[in-house]
């Protein structure tokens, strides 16, 4: 999978998601079979990049592996100015957002709106292509509701105007993220141009991977929410991909070593009284299925301090048996 002059070490990405891609997450998903990790969303409008949020997702500083980063906005200059901030700061490939659904960025034109108005896609898209050496690539969905699916049109604009690669979520916007994602849209994509297609969209487990990618006949898969709390995917769905066979899940040893590292990364990174508020909900997608009655994130999500939360991590561990099973358990002793 080559993107530009850039070629991944697979072909399978971590989707761009506004909360959860930041930096310990997109390293950890890079270290456990990630071919490519896109940042969150970064706004085209200058006056917030001064923000403490803006500035936390625009540090790329030790990070390894190819740099793209997300940016999202509804005007073609002030994308190109955003696009040229970014490559000045570490982005080597941009990636422009036309698939985020939520309302207060649909609301200001951008995200996934703007598949309202080819027009307007193909000016941003010549503005920041034209504005950065780097590769820009699209993110989409098949269109703005399921009786205007103009995804195909779209992706020929994409491709005329510059971009390297397109990913496509199997959801218009007006379904937001419920019912199941469908993919002959993105199968009449792939076959419609000849730059790289991503499928996108409901792939959570290695089985469901090789389906849509057999189907699609995309060139690369993209996995967001499959992800949280599951970075292992990534190297499960490589495997068995390459050959046809289960990769035996994480020990729970190494969902313990791996979900306190995370943790760790997260309070590093936002600092102690924020990272233990944002660690909270990466806990509760770990543990989601071992916490089935969520008694214990009931209890972790009370702890205050960075230290408890570590603690609480450790004796969770310490306290299922080998086979899985959980006692019943609290985060204290």
């Amino acid at each position: 999978m080559r993107i530009g002059t850039y070629t991944l070490d697979n072909n399978l990405m971590l989707a761009p998601m506004a909360g959860v891609t930041d930096r310990p997450f997109r390293q950890l998903c890079r270290r456990l079979g990630a071919g490519l990790v896109v940042s969150e969303m970064l706004s085209s409008n200058p006056r917030v990049w001064n923000t403490a949020k803006s500035m936390q997702r625009m540090d790329h500083s030790g990070e390894s592996g190819i740099r793209s980063v997300q940016i999202a906005g509804a005007d073609p200059d002030l994308m190109a100015e955003a696009a040229k901030f970014n490559v000045a700061n570490g982005a080597q490939i941009i990636d422009i957002n036309m698939g985020c659904p939520a309302k207060k960025v649909n609301k200001k034109l951008a995200g996934s709106a703007l598949l309202q108005y080819p027009d307007l896609v193909e000016s941003i898209v010549r503005s920041v292509v034209d504005a950065v050496s780097v590769p820009v690539t699209l993110k989409i969905r098949t269109g703005w509701d399921t009786d205007n699916r103009n995804g195909v049109e779209i992706a020929r604009i994409a491709q005329e105007n510059g971009i390297q690669s397109l990913a496509v979520h199997g959801r218009t916007r007006a379904c937001m993220y419920k019912g199941f994602a469908e993919y002959d849209t993105i199968r009449s994509i792939k076959q419609a141009v000849s730059i790289p297609v991503v499928a996108n969209g409901d792939i959570t487990s290695p089985e469901k991977a090789r389906e849509v990618l057999e189907y699609t006949e995309a060139d690369a898969l993209m996995i967001g929410r499959g992800a949280q709390g599951n970075p292992w995917i990534f190297r499960e769905v490589s495997h068995y991909l390459n050959t046809g066979e289960r990769l035996a899940p994480p020990s729970l040893m190494e969902q313990h070593s791996v979900l306190k590292e995370h943790v760790t990364a997260v309070h590093a990174f936002y600092g102690l009284e924020n990272g233990v508020r944002i660690a909270r909900k990466h806990v509760g997608w770990y543990l989601m299925e071992h916490d089935k009655d969520r008694q214990f994130r009931k209890v972790f999500n009370a702890l205050e301090s960075a230290e408890e939360q570590l603690q609480a991590i450790d004796h969770y561990f310490n306290n299922v048996l080998p086979d899985g099973e959980a006692r019943q358990i609290s985060p204290a002793a």
